[in-house]
């Protein structure tokens, strides 16, 4: 499974970053995997913000839930991700990635990994 992350680089305060990631190799529908979005930045770490599972089921981070939405195109085996009300706290590399079991933030519970996109929020 190969996993593809892709979105802008910049986005302005109060806008909303939208995030894609194309999956080869796998299926988001019919393997059994909860694709996730984490990011990282070197102030906050490793953060899980949400997932969505094989079934269309959504997962998403307490501390994320009132800004974020995780959906999916089944057409282009594509998950997407939307953050809205972006601040400069937001500036972080941001993963897709894919866990079968496990718990959220625990990095070595997922088994693949997009290459990661660096996002920067800024005026």
């Amino acid at each position: 499974v190969q996993l593809k992350e892709s979105g802008p680089g910049l986005v302005k305060p109060s806008q909303t970053l939208s995030l894609t990631c194309t999956v080869s190799g796998g299926s988001v529908t019919t393997d059994y995997y909860y694709w996730s979005w984490i990011r990282q930045s070197p102030e906050k770490g490793l953060e899980w913000m949400g997932a969505i599972a094989s079934t269309g089921s959504t997962y998403l981070s307490p501390a994320l839930k009132s800004r974020t939405s995780i959906s999916r195109d089944t057409s282009k085996n594509q998950f997407t991700l939307q953050l809205r009300s972006v601040t400069p706290d937001d500036t972080a590399v941001y993963y897709c990635a894919a866990m079968e079991v496990g718990t959220w933030a625990r990095e070595s519970d997922y088994a693949y990994w997009g290459q990661g996109t660096q996002v920067t929020v800024s005026p």
